[in-house]
């Protein structure tokens, strides 16, 4: 019998993060396998490719020119780029490269989710129609077969859709391969994982189609600075559940630098907890009302940044426990076997990952300083809950202007 408060919390914590935590390493295991689909469908769906940039004069041209080599009709797809608050030449290197400037001033509403907000507004009064928008970064760089898998996607029935996220430059240091061994975990054992299930992907920022119609039906509507987590819910909450393509690929650039990597996964950390306040009780509530498993999962993923934190305090907590700073009164619900068990579990999932994916022996070795970019979401967690509250945006600078064939 647990005789205090913090007993009857301790007993708590230890449920819900231990709980939430055995069933993400279980889905998870759904991801080892890989069922191939067949892209038989003839080039039919039109395309508004909207990239999204603000001073990326450096990374910009090679986009442009790795899209215009796509194995698609170019008759049947346009690119918008949005030229948001830029004070460089993204606009003349955006006409030059094929693509139309949208130039887009605002000293207030500033971000990709004002910026796309305001695109699709102008989109719509276009002489010409569009089947489905796709979202891309200015840095990104898309596989060759990108729009056709998307239009097999659309043909079946898919009206939002996730890309593969590759990463761009998963060596250029310790930080970018953490970044890409965190990807590569979450393609396989969160996305591909769910797909196989039959449950709803959630979207990752770029690499994104969603279908005219319901862009129209239902509108854009996520300002946050997390706007794919926003978006991602607005459509769980009404039943749409956005699906994966792990054959369309989108490299994205990840940062080389700690310090730059923090900042980044602040701002992320900041909109998920400011997403998750938002939409976290009204997805709950859909979920049992509708006896949903998929919007179930959607609200546990808006909890993460609370799982996350709630896993910080437990760990304090059973810290002081057992260096005998106090805590007489918390008890071991879970026995010792079970957390070593699934930190285990968690640590080799990751590796596992590396095999199925036939990744490089660098990969391998990033796993050791993986464990401390892991552990640097600590602070970057710690102070977004506190700081959740400010969703003014921060730019992450782009630099490497690589060309899609050297990547193939």
């Amino acid at each position: 019998m647990i005789g205090s408060w913090l007993g009857y919390a301790f007993a708590a914590l230890q449920l819900l993060v231990g709980g939430i935590g055995v069933y993400q390493i279980l889905l998870g295991f759904a991801g080892y396998i890989r069922k191939r689909e067949t892209y038989e469908r003839q080039p039919e769906h039109s395309f508004a490719i909207l990239v999204a940039a603000h001073n990326e004069e450096a990374v910009l041209g090679s986009l442009l020119d790795n899209i215009h080599k796509l194995d698609y009709p170019k008759a049947l797809y346009e690119v918008f780029v949005i030229c948001d608050n830029c004070t460089d030449r993204t606009a003349r290197i955006a006409k030059a490269g094929g693509g139309k400037p949208m130039v887009r001033e605002h000293p207030t509403l500033r971000g990709k989710g004002h910026a796309v907000e305001w695109m699709l507004q102008r989109l719509w009064e276009q002489d010409r129609s569009f089947d489905a928008v796709i979202i891309l970064d200015a840095d990104n760089l898309i596989s060759p077969n990108f729009l056709t898998v998307m239009n097999n996607k659309l043909g079946r029935g898919d009206r939002v859709i996730q890309a593969y996220l590759e990463t761009k430059n998963p060596f250029d240091s310790w930080v970018s391969v953490s970044y890409a061994i965190m990807y590569w975990f979450m393609n396989r054992n969160w996305q591909l994982a769910r797909h196989n299930l039959g449950m709803g992907s959630v979207l990752g920022g770029t690499g994104i189609c969603i279908e005219s119609g319901l862009l129209k039906e239902i509108g854009w509507g996520a300002r946050s600075l997390t706007e794919d987590v926003e978006f991602t819910a607005r459509c769980v909450e009404r039943g749409i559940f956005p699906t994966w393509a792990h054959d369309a690929l989108v490299y994205d650039e990840k940062p080389i630098g700690l310090w730059s990597s923090m900042r980044q996964r602040l701002r992320w950390m900041q909109g998920h907890f400011f997403c998750a306040r938002r939409y976290f009780w009204r997805i709950l509530h859909a979920a049992l009302a509708n006896r949903s498993l998929s919007q179930l999962d959607a609200a546990l993923y808006l909890f993460q940044p609370f799982r996350f934190l709630l896993y910080i305090i437990y760990s304090v907590m059973l810290w002081v426990q057992l260096t005998g700073g106090g805590g007489e009164g918390f008890r071991s619900l879970l026995p010792a076997w079970f957390w070593y068990g699934s930190s285990l579990l968690l640590y080799l999932q990751p590796a596992a990952v590396l095999l199925l994916e036939r990744r490089s022996w660098k990969a391998f070795v990033g796993l050791i300083p993986y464990n401390l970019f892991l552990l640097s979401w600590i602070p970057v967690t710690v102070w977004a809950f506190f700081t959740s509250n400010n969703q003014k945006w921060s730019h992450t600078k782009h630099t490497r202007a690589i060309k899609i064939e050297e990547i193939s």
